[in-house]
């Protein structure tokens, strides 16, 4: 894995994601790593975990994908990223962190691209309507058109 990732969130949900990852991509388990921010904690000292756990990916460039801008997790990343072997993205979401770990031996600026592609194109909302083949009955009380 030529890119590591740090996945830097509100707890449980950096580690949540993580897990989700680790469920398709079980080799990735030591690029791939997690650091959930408890409410309570300095943040001075969750910049030392990030630190510490932007080293101990062991790869020349790193993401930082944060949950919300402006909340203490992205608050860290903006303190440990340095724009130039790191890039940071808010955020994140799970189709955003499964594209990245796809294509995460691409070059740093090409996988932020992707990142931000897979998180936003990830999002949209479903129709919910009758089963193909089914024919609306037409006693039907219930009768709501949905488009797509």
């Amino acid at each position: 894995m030529k890119t590591g990732i740090l996945i830097i969130a509100h707890a449980p949900l950096a580690s949540a994601l993580r897990a989700s990852v680790l469920h398709v991509f079980p080799e990735v388990a030591g690029a791939v790593l997690a650091l959930d921010v408890p409410p309570h904690e300095a943040t001075e000292l969750t910049s030392v975990h990030a630190r510490a756990l932007l080293s101990q990916l062991g790869t020349p460039d790193s993401l930082v994908l944060t949950d919300v801008f402006g909340a203490t997790p992205c608050n860290v990343a903006q303190r440990v990223v340095d724009g130039i072997h790191s890039r940071l993205v808010a955020g994140v979401n799970l189709p955003m962190l499964l594209r990245t770990v796809n294509y995460c031996n691409e070059p740093l600026d090409v996988l932020v691209a992707r990142a931000l592609a897979g998180g936003t194109q990830s999002i949209m909302q479903v129709a919910v309507t009758a089963p193909q083949n089914q024919q609306r009955k037409n006693n039907d009380l219930h009768h709501h058109d949905h488009s797509q």
